[in-house]
Parts: structure tokens; sequence; C-alpha cells
């Protein structure tokens, strides 16, 4: 699994790069402030349950939480259930705003 900076995110986002990212925090977090992107809780990747993702298996697939633990940890799961290409964003939503404020990202 690699790591990216929050700010190596935005370039590839404002380059117009497809991105396919998942914030993998609870709903209640999620509901206070997101990215746009879709939810998937660390408990469902965990759990196997990873339907809505399976078929990016070979894709570049970014991963975020609140400050970049738990998306490591999901990182670690989706690599043993053969997803190949796992970026963690580190510093999670806590260093997006911080950088970017309320910004989302468009998928």
């Amino acid at each position: 699994m690699r790591n990216i900076t929050v700010e190596e995110l935005k370039a590839k986002l404002d380059a117009g790069e497809k991105l396919h990212v998942i914030d993998v925090r609870e709903p209640n977090e999620y509901a206070e402030a997101n990215l746009g992107v879709p939810l998937i809780p660390l408990g469902k990747i965990q759990a196997m349950q990873i339907d809505e993702i399976e078929n990016l298996k070979d894709e570049e697939l970014f991963i975020h939480c609140r400050s970049g633990k738990r998306s490591a940890t999901a990182g670690m799961f989706l690599e043993t259930m053969g997803f190949t290409n796992v970026v963690n964003v580190e510093g999670g939503i806590l260093a997006w705003q911080e950088k970017f404020g309320s910004e989302k990202i468009v998928n």
C-alpha cells in the first residue's frame, strides 16, 4: 500500500484525473463532514461487505478516514482481499479540511 498526501491527491483532482476515493469512517462522522465520496465504514470492509467496490480490485483506490489510521487498516484488509493498487490518504479529512476547508472531491 502506498501513501499520498492530501496535497498530492488534490493535485491529481485538479489535473482532471478520474479517481476512486472511499471514506471508511462511521456514518455519524460522515454526516458531520465529508468529501462527497462513497462511505464504506471500516467495519464493513473487515466483514468483507464490499460489493460496491468489488469491481475496483485492479484500479487505483484511494482510502481516507479522519486522520489516516483507519484508512491504513482498511487498505491492509483490502489488499488481503485482492485489491492491487490501494493508496492511503495521509492525515485524512482533518488534513484535507486544514488545507482546503470544506471543498468536496467530485468523482
